[in-house]
């Protein structure tokens, strides 16, 4: 063999192992990338639980900070229950559940809202907010998608 093919033939195999090498790098940032994810998305679920768990035992609303923004807090409705302890969005969306004469759709209140309605990602934010209200013992949530008010 010449060294001429001997050079060849090494930078065929450097080639080839530049190639793999490339690839398993690419995994390993896609993997470190998913982490880095994962990681952000359990420090905000562990500030929640936090902070939901400090709100529990408060009366007024408190605010938070969540992604660098400043959040109300919805306080769980206790043996007691302080309306005034709620912010003014979630008072009004009390209050329109509660005038229905039966379960109401998300779409119901956002139009009594004055809510854009026709396309249903512009009453997710509102379902949230229901949802929310619902997991603190304000509203109830039926299987059926729909929300009542608890007496």
């Amino acid at each position: 063999m010449s060294e001429l093919e001997r050079i060849t033939a090494r930078r065929s195999e450097l080639d080839a192992l530049a190639e793999e090498l490339s690839k398993r790098l690419r995994e390993v940032e896609a993997e470190r990338e998913e982490l880095a994810i994962a990681e952000r998305v359990l420090h905000r679920l562990a500030e929640q639980d936090r902070d939901e768990a400090e709100s529990a035992v408060a009366v007024a609303p408190v605010k938070a900070q969540m992604a660098g923004r400043a959040v109300l807090l919805v306080p769980h409705r206790g043996d007691d229950p302080d309306e005034t302890a709620l912010p003014g969005d979630y008072l009004r969306i009390l209050s329109i559940v509660r005038a229905a004469d039966g379960p109401v759709q998300v779409r119901a209140v956002g139009e009594e809202l004055g809510l854009e309605v026709s396309m249903r990602g512009k009453l997710e934010p509102l379902r949230a907010k229901m949802t929310k209200l619902a997991d603190r013992g304000w509203l109830h949530k039926r299987p059926d998608g729909r929300f009542t008010a608890r007496r």
